[in-house]
């Protein structure tokens, strides 16, 4: 009888060591990324072991369009996304449950191929421009032209959801004009491509990561982890030289070679909530372009439980 207590004594022993070994066990966060600016903090965060310092288990994902990033999202294959505020009120509206925990830093640009003789925003009017429809690069473009006093409807939006294809028609010059995220947009710059306005000068900044909600009910440690991870992030970029990471966002990220010479990259904050006025100014314009059902109210899309 004895060695029967013993015995099950050594079995719950390891059934409890093995149950707190599981619950110590970082999930894994899976985030989908694009080719811009924005994702550099995560991918440096994930290169140089910082998610793993802070015990979280981040796998990152890269698309070349927005389109297949949100699919991704929609589908459960990813738990968050860098993205923006029109895809999450766009989810929002159509029943998925995902919600803006961050805004990312990154910057979009307005340019003319390098045979065109268009020199400013207004003689774009009845000319094609290259967009991914319903997306930040639409809405930026927009504001871009409205700043000038051209109605968009009085532009020909041509919708090419890939990033690196919208590059490479505008180098050939088989489109006009076209909007393109950093750092491809100084690629196209230093081959030759004329710059016409930026969303920097227009003081917006729409560009936000989003989780499901499943993921921040059931992740909640991970996401703090990883936030902590992405902050480290963000202080290496202030402090290094882009030539101590270029290699590795050309190898991880599929970013051009160039980048080593052109890349130029925003002024990185650590991870904060966006500003109401970002976010309803986003939702506004959704809203009057008859894109979604309701003007979403702040707190209806953004989480502010990891970061203020």
């Amino acid at each position: 009888m004895k060695k029967y207590f013993i015995y099950l004594f050594v079995v719950l022993m390891m059934i409890f060591t093995l149950v707190s070994c599981q619950k110590s066990e970082p999930q894994q966060l899976i985030i989908g990324v694009l080719p811009d600016v924005d994702s550099i903090p995560f991918i440096i965060a994930s290169e140089k072991g910082y998610f793993e310092d802070e015990n979280v288990n981040v796998k990152i994902e890269y698309f070349k369009s927005p389109v297949d990033r949100d699919s991704a999202l929609q589908s459960d294959n990813l738990d968050a996304a860098i993205s923006d505020v029109l895809a999450q009120a766009f989810a929002h509206d159509n029943g998925f449950d995902i919600m803006i925990t961050s805004m990312t830093n990154g910057s979009y640009k307005l340019l003319v191929n390098k045979d065109s003789n268009i020199n400013n925003i207004k003689e774009l009017k009845g000319k094609d421009i290259a967009i991914s429809k319903n997306t930040i690069i639409e809405y930026t473009t927009d504001m871009m032209l409205e700043q000038e006093n051209i109605n968009p409807k009085d532009i020909n939006k041509v919708i090419i959801p890939k990033i690196p294809t919208r590059l490479e028609m505008l180098q050939n010059g088989k489109i006009q004009a076209a909007t393109l995220p950093e750092p491809l947009a100084t690629v196209a710059m230093n081959n030759g491509s004329k710059l016409l306005n930026s969303s920097n000068n227009l003081n917006i900044n729409p560009g936000v990561l989003i989780f499901t909600s499943k993921s921040i009910n059931d992740k909640t440690k991970e996401i703090k982890n990883m936030y902590k991870a992405y902050n480290r992030a963000v202080d290496y970029l202030k402090t290094h030289d882009k030539v101590d990471y270029a290699d590795i966002l050309i190898e991880k990220a599929g970013f051009p070679e160039l980048i080593k010479d052109t890349l130029i990259l925003p002024d990185y904050n650590e991870a904060k909530a966006p500003t109401k006025k970002d976010v309803e100014e986003v939702v506004k314009w959704l809203y009057e372009k008859g894109l979604i059902s309701k003007e979403f109210k702040y707190e209806e899309i953004v989480n502010t439980t990891f970061v203020r």
